[in-house]
């Protein structure tokens, strides 16, 4: 069914269009040094397994504006993928490399007569060419071939800001609120007209995360003559323009994952002109301001890319989920609002990102950091137990472990935010005795998942399991007490109960007690995540010491580490998260993460500064197949990061980063606190491993780490190269 409503262009936006004046437009002034992020290409992790987007967005946005191609599949699982050539829309919400398709919700797309349409699922689509495309942190531009229609995006926290530049003829926005793709699937929609500029309503969609809900509220910078509205299979509306070769037009949608109220107050807080140039200008500046608080210094401009890219991306995720008002809807359907100065935060992809994403927060950006380790408490509470993968008021149970511990515990002990440690620590402990919950009753009666009464990932749980009771015993520690304290230490040291001496690896166990045969370290099975038993082996970050005792001493555990680096896989058998690989070692998938740093633990720096100088040289680079796996949230980029400044959280809660090799001669960290944190390196570059004396302060270490109140404290770090020592 379709209508058709014409509506007078002489009509006045009653509600939000004259809340403030038109503003004049203004390009970003920065000199080029310091515009960081004009250094961002967006583009890379668009093409191969990255599963990126190039689109417009703010730090950690609810809004997430970008192109989708309007295709499914797992290659388009960010809605864009690098070798297309249609784009079919832009939309508001996006997953930054994931690998599950999700969100793309409130498309709009603009076209002319004639509209070019395929079959379903492409539909409404033009061709284009990276030719035209420009991006850059908060900006993206693009021209739609069919149409002659160029398109830019700039975004806010709440808000997606989009200009069309028209050809002349008659303009048309079609804005689909019935397109899904992938694992979404569309529930319930509705567009309610205000006014001759503004309009408002909601999209309703099942998915990875089930039941979500996203209300929008749009104003056009000028009427719009007519509107057609089809209603069936849910709403797409038409709305037409009459327009001239040159003449732009603003559209601005504020997004909400609360209410339609929320929406409305989002577009008149973050969204109230329609000066995309302003919008832009500010994007720019936010960007600059989060992205200048690390300074690298290098001659070569593409390692800056990569960096800033790096940073970029590690800042996507998680996201602000409250309104601009503090409310926000809970994953029990009821709205809360956060603590006065607070923001709620969703998206979390916590088996990846608790291993360097969140430590990184905690350097840069502590206040963020403290808000995200409440917003994972907020969210136990008002679910019964702590998030695993949780977006958009939802809980996917994505992954295993219960990895918001970690973040929680690592905040806490780093004295960041105002978190009640006390409610902390029952939350972590409620969730841990769940006996019913992904066989942590076996876990807690056995000491290991058995495979056999649990066939998903029964290994790895274990392993994951006993690392996140060692943060949950670090708390307890913390709060004085003892008797938590016992149990969980006992508990960390689960992973014991997995290793088999006769393999000398982690080995998937029955419940009788026998581990599973036949046995290959090499092979993907069903009982380990995502990976093999080599990657699997080195998943003990808090007990290393520990873990070189099963395997035999310094000796034996250097010749281990060897061996993996080393060891060779049969390409055309690894699955689809196996990528990046270096021996057994996949760097494309985060169990692998700190393995190169376990070096340090046997005496041999010079060997980890030498792999992870590969694997930054040749794993990172600055073209749309740049990076070797899914982007994760910020885990892939965030590992960059703090790698090529020359430290790294092997175990996350601990306080103590490892020694790595720095990429860059000099990079200073602007701290919150006013302090800065300077690394050099003087005869630090790409492919140069740095291996020698490093000094703190003007001192040796002693023992290859530094602690975070060193990097707070305003600290200097510096690398002196001994190659002799190889």
């Amino acid at each position: 069914m379709t209508r058709k409503t014409s509506i007078k262009c002489t009509v006045l936006s009653l509600s939000l269009a004259v809340l403030l004046p038109a503003m004049s437009c203004r390009a970003p002034q920065q000199a080029d040094d310091r515009n960081y992020a004009k250094k961002v290409n967006p583009f890379i992790g668009t093409d191969f397994t990255g599963n990126t987007y190039p689109g417009a967005q703010a730090p950690h946005g609810l809004v997430q504006l970008s192109p989708d191609n309007g295709l499914p599949g797992w290659d388009r699982i960010a809605g864009y993928f690098y070798p297309d050539s249609t784009i079919a829309g832009f939309s508001h919400t996006h997953l930054s490399g994931t690998g599950a398709g999700d969100l793309y919700d409130i498309s709009f797309m603009p076209v002319t007569d004639p509209v070019a349409k395929a079959e379903a699922p492409l539909g409404i689509h033009s061709r284009f060419s990276h030719d035209s495309e420009e991006a850059y942190a908060g900006y993206y531009k693009v021209k739609l071939d069919d149409y002659d229609i160029t398109v830019e995006l700039t975004a806010t926290e709440h808000c997606g800001v989009q200009r069309y530049t028209w050809p002349g003829n008659k303009g048309k926005v079609i804005l689909n609120l019935a397109k899904a793709t992938n694992w979404d699937a569309t529930k319930d929609t509705g567009i309610e007209i205000i006014d001759s500029v503004t309009i408002r309503g909601h999209r309703f969609s099942d998915g990875w995360a089930h039941d979500q809900k996203v209300w929008f509220a749009t104003r056009f910078s000028r009427p719009f003559t007519s509107v057609e509205m089809d209603t069936v299979g849910g709403h797409v509306a038409t709305f037409d323009f009459d327009t001239r070769p040159g003449e732009t037009l603003t559209v601005v949608t504020a997004i909400s994952g609360t209410d339609s109220e929320g929406a409305m107050k989002n577009l008149a807080a973050e969204g109230p002109h329609d000066d995309f140039d302003k919008y832009l200008a500010d994007a720019t500046d936010t960007w600059n301001k989060q992205l200048g608080k690390i300074e690298v210094e290098t001659d070569d401009p593409e390692l800056s890319t990569v960096f800033y890219t790096a940073l970029y991306h590690s800042l996507l995720a998680p996201v602000v989920f409250s309104d601009a008002d503090g409310r926000y809807r809970g994953p029990d359907g009821t709205i809360h609002t956060t603590a006065q100065g607070r923001k709620n935060y969703g998206t979390f992809s916590l088996w990846d990102t608790y291993r360097a994403a969140h430590p990184l927060y905690t350097i840069i950006e502590p206040e963020a950091a403290g808000d995200m380790a409440q917003s994972l408490l907020d969210f136990a509470e008002q679910n019964g137990r702590l998030p695993v993968w949780n977006m958009w008021a939802s809980e996917t149970d994505m992954m295993i472990g219960y990895h918001s511990a970690p973040v929680i515990v690592d905040a806490v002990l780093k004295g960041i935010g105002d978190i009640d440690p006390h409610k902390a620590l029952d939350a972590c402990v409620r969730t841990a005795r769940m006996d019913d919950y992904r066989s942590i009753g076996d876990y807690r009666r056995l000491g290991y998942v058995p495979c056999d009464r649990d066939s998903s990932w029964s290994m790895s749980k274990t392993l994951e399991y006993a690392y996140d009771d060692y943060c949950i015993a670090r708390l307890a520690k913390h709060v004085g007490d003892s008797a938590i304290y016992r149990e969980f230490s006992e508990r960390a040291q689960n992973y014991r109960n997995t290793f088999n001496p006769e393999s000398g690896f982690m080995q998937p166990r029955r419940s009788d007690g026998s581990f599973v045969t036949p046995f290959s370290p090499e092979a993907y099975t069903e009982d380990i995540c995502e990976s093999n038993a080599w990657q699997y082996l080195w998943s003990v970050q808090h007990d290393v010491e520990g873990l070189k005792g099963l395997i035999g001493g310094d000796a034996e555990f250097e010749k281990r580490l060897d061996r993996f680096f080393t060891e060779e896989s049969d390409s055309a058998s690894l699955p689809i998260f196996s990528t990046g690989m270096i021996g057994q070692y996949a760097h494309g998938n985060e169990p692998s993460h700190h393995a190169a740093y376990l070096y340090n633990y046997c005496g041999r720096p010079d060997k980890a500064a030498d792999y992870l100088s590969k694997i930054m040289s040749t794993l990172y680079t600055s073209a749309p197949d740049g990076l070797c796996g899914n982007e994760d949230c910020g885990q892939m980029s965030a590992w960059f990061v703090l790698s090529s400044l020359g430290f790294y959280p092997v175990d996350p809660v601990s306080g103590e980063y490892s020694i790595g090799t720095p990429f860059f001669r000099k990079a200073k960290i602007h701290l919150d606190n006013g302090k800065t944190f300077t690394i050099e390196a003087s005869e630090a570059a790409p492919g140069r491993p740095v291996s020698g004396t490093v000094e703190l302060n003007g001192k040796p270490l002693t023992d290859l780490t530094i602690k975070h109140s060193d990097i707070t404290s305003g600290a200097s770090l510096n690398f002196k190269n001994d190659s002799s020592k190889k």
